[in-house]
């Protein structure tokens, strides 16, 4: 499923460097097959961890639709200081527990709706058309993409994964040794069978402790994706199904027509981020990877207006939230550190950002490296 834009970001830049979680959460990937197979309980015929992985991999996109729950501890300060993380913005994602409906037919049509007491945000995809409806608000984006393009919007606003497959995806794009990977059992999900297959890191020095995903047994199907930390006890992240169904959704409801009065705004398709100096953020420096695996620090330079208060209201920037951190220091040079559940982070004050699911000392000698 491919969903997201903008929106939020354009019209709040300086939030854009406040969240790296979306950073650290990308570094789930890296695994190695185990090579004992484990025998699954409730009934389920035995399979090796590497015929799941190979059951995840080779499933073809379908149909499917339900509701999701998200549930987010990344150890993030209050993001409500920023003034713009309401209870429907896709911001609101990085902590707490939320409910999304989502629906795809397995092809160029998908939505997820993103559920609050009063309001919605939903996100509409309809061929090349792209549909962003924040009712709390009343504002509509809308993208429409060139044709032959994959069905996506041009970037994700919603960091955080959405679905168990969106998160299923980023830990599986890249398999190395990093990871063992086990079978640890199996259990229910949305009322469906499911194995539990566990990835847990081979190096030092990651936040992560294991990351499971529950495979259903029928479909070869992500239903749940959980991280756990090594600093608690509770999933982290946490991502799944409390009711799936694989049939195929009608095709009105990825149809969109903007509600009365709403306010729409059109954007080209190669529309993006751009930095304080009015340039594309693509044509600055690029960001680097080091490390490898669990381990991988993303270093990147960071515009210097992301770290100034230019703001002209009363509502707090990004950069006040930056100075709210710790202060850390060390011969990489001086900056303020974000140590979260399942990611660190260091925006140093000579502009740059060090994120990975790593420890601080990590973070330190990656940018020691730089």
């Amino acid at each position: 499923m491919h969903d997201g834009g903008v929106s939020f970001f354009d019209r709040h830049p300086r939030v854009r460097w406040a969240v790296p979680a979306a950073a650290g959460l990308l570094v789930l990937a890296g695994t190695a097959i185990g090579t004992a197979g484990v025998s699954a309980d409730a009934g389920l015929p035995a399979k090796t961890a590497q015929e799941l992985l190979v059951d995840l991999q080779s499933a073809e996109p379908g149909p499917v639709s339900g509701t999701v729950e998200i549930s987010s501890d990344l150890g993030l300060p209050d993001l409500s200081m920023l003034g713009g993380a309401g209870s429907t913005d896709p911001t609101s994602l990085l902590s707490g527990t939320h409910t999304l409906r989502v629906w795809s037919d397995g092809g160029a049509n998908a939505r997820v709706d993103l559920l609050a007491e009063r309001s919605e945000y939903d996100m509409v995809v309809n061929g090349q058309d792209v549909w962003l409806w924040d009712s709390s608000t009343s504002t509509v984006e809308h993208y429409v993409m060139p044709e032959g393009s994959p069905t996506k919007a041009p970037a994700s606003e919603m960091s955080v994964p959405k679905t168990p497959q969106e998160a299923a995806e980023l830990v599986l794009t890249s398999i190395d040794p990093t990871t063992e990977v086990s079978v640890s059992g199996s259990g229910s999900v949305a009322g469906r069978p499911v194995y539990e297959l566990s990835l847990t890191p081979r190096q030092d020095g990651t936040k992560i402790a294991r990351v499971v995903m529950s495979v259903d047994a029928e479909t070869g199907s992500p239903l749940r994706v959980q991280a756990f930390s090594a600093v608690t006890q509770a999933p982290a992240f946490d991502v799944g199904f409390t009711t799936v169904d694989f049939t195929t959704p009608d095709a009105s409801v990825f149809a969109f027509t903007p509600p009365p009065g709403a306010d729409v705004t059109e954007h080209s398709a190669t529309d993006g981020p751009t930095r304080g100096d009015g340039g594309s953020m693509a044509s600055g420096p690029q960001p680097t990877m080091v490390g490898e695996g669990w381990t991988s620090v993303l270093v990147a330079a960071v515009p210097a207006d992301q770290l100034t208060d230019n703001s002209s209201d009363s509502q707090a920037s990004a950069a006040d939230l930056i100075q709210a951190l710790p202060s850390v220091s060390g011969p990489w040079g001086s900056g303020r550190l974000l140590d979260g559940t399942l990611f660190s982070a260091i925006i140093t004050d000579d502009g740059r950002m060090a994120v990975g699911a790593v420890t601080p000392e990590v973070l330190e000698t990656a940018l020691a490296q730089q």
